[in-house]
């Protein structure tokens, strides 16, 4: 165990090394000059001198090994830079603590519940392969697997919001009346019902098709046969020997997806509005905040590799033969 523990971590330090790096050439090698991208959109007309001091300033006149020194030296204890277009003069770390809440609200709300009903949908549909419930939910899962989740947040938000007229078009709480107390919370749940459906219907889906097929190859199997011809019941056969086991590839399929969840908010986040760390990559792209987007690359990379981290760990209490490796 402490031998698996102390590879994972290293595995884990060697990653973020070759994310460390991949970040800095990346930012570097799109195309654009920032001294000239911050002069536009400041709508300052800089003079030779001045661009030469303002490259000076950003560190851009160094060696690009000096360069790199400087920007692991900086990320490593926490300064991400500054963003020069965006949020003029605010740091990244500063622009990151006020728009990460909402997200990783949103982001979590609807992990929880796509993987919830989707995994309860995927054993049901499995244990009752060919029923009813079992077709119309795998009609139901295929096509929202194949729909992007910006043209579902569109379809939802015509609909819902205006439409009917049921929920907010977009931000994160009301702007023209101030709530406090409970009437705050049911606000901010108002605003964020429509993201998070958006989100958790997106990836349903996926969970369902996923857990559905890893029941039935576990239920193939002679340990399940051997259960079933010692006289177990049914739903003790399938909770306590199949279900655990099938369980295995959906933890692994969490873990990466969120990253990918996180990706997907940025869609979404720009079709409700919803101030989040999507909504501030989207506008950051569009501004070629470099600084900022650089801030917002690393923050997404690393949260894919902790994820990842963690389902390696909870493998190991899941799956007798990976401690017995």
């Amino acid at each position: 165990m402490r031998r698996y523990f102390f590879q994972k971590i290293a595995q884990v330090i060697l990653t973020m090394i070759f994310i460390l790096v991949f970040n800095f050439f990346l930012f570097r090698v799109m195309p654009g000059d920032p001294v000239k991208l911050l002069a536009r959109s400041s709508g300052a007309h800089l003079s030779v001198e001045a661009q030469k001091q303002l490259e000076q300033d950003l560190g851009l006149d160094q060696p690009m090994v000096q360069q790199f020194v400087t920007y692991a030296k900086n990320t490593l204890t926490g300064n991400l830079g500054v963003s020069q277009i965006t949020y003029p003069g605010e740091s990244v770390t500063s622009i990151f603590a006020q728009f990460m809440w909402p997200t990783l609200l949103l982001v979590g709300l609807s992990t929880i519940f796509s993987t919830v009903f989707g995994m309860l949908m995927g054993i049901y549909g499995g244990w009752r392969r060919g029923r009813t419930f079992d077709m119309s939910s795998m009609g139901v899962s295929l096509v929202l697997y194949a729909m992007p989740e910006f043209w579902l947040g569109i379809i939802l938000l015509i609909t819902f919001a205006v439409g009917l007229g049921w929920f907010p078009t977009g931000g994160s709480q009301s702007v023209s009346v101030t709530y406090t107390g409970m009437s705050h919370y049911v606000d901010v749940l108002n605003h964020l019902f429509l993201p998070c459906l958006t989100l958790t219907l997106a990836y349903l889906g996926e969970y369902y098709l996923l857990m559905r097929s890893s029941l039935l190859d576990v239920l193939g199997e002679e340990y399940v046969t051997l259960a079933r011809a010692k006289g177990l019941r049914e739903k003790h056969v399938l909770w306590r020997h199949s279900v655990p086991n099938a369980l295995l590839p959906t933890v692994t399929l969490i873990a990466l997806n969120f990253g990918f969840v996180l990706g997907g908010a940025i869609t979404v986040e720009a079709v409700y509005t919803y101030p989040g760390l999507g909504l501030l990559t989207f506008d950051a792209l569009q501004s070629k905040d470099y600084a900022l987007l650089q801030g917002m690359f690393l923050f997404f990379s690393l949260a894919v590799i902790i994820a990842n981290f963690i389902a390696d760990l909870l493998y190991v209490y899941l799956d007798p033969r990976v401690r017995a490796a």
